[in-house]
């Protein structure tokens, strides 16, 4: 129980890190948007290149970089969501037993 609560607080501090950021990526461009739970309007299609990286590469990139940071930042929340589940079973079953 000791570990997992651990383990969730060094996630929390990552999912902090992640936070920063999105929020770092959010003030270079404007277009990207303010949210920090969405990704981006324009999404990336899987097996065709993404037109609009002809016409503003700079802001494709970084919109990319920006997706990814998302991705790793909703994953993190998933694991701290069954990682809280567990230590919070073994917290009842220690009181319950």
């Amino acid at each position: 129980m000791i570990l997992g609560t651990i383990f969730l607080v060094i996630l929390y501090f990552i999912l902090k890190y992640t936070l920063a950021w999105i929020s770092y990526y959010n003030n270079l461009d404007p277009r990207l948007g303010d949210s920090t739970w969405r990704f981006t309007y324009d999404y990336p299609v899987i097996g065709e290149r993404d037109i609009s990286d002809l016409d503003d590469k700079e802001f494709v990139r970084l919109r990319r970089k920006k997706n990814k940071i998302v991705l790793l930042m909703y994953s993190i929340v998933l694991i701290i969501f069954i990682a809280s589940m567990s230590v919070l079973s073994k917290f009842l079953l220690f009181f319950f037993d």
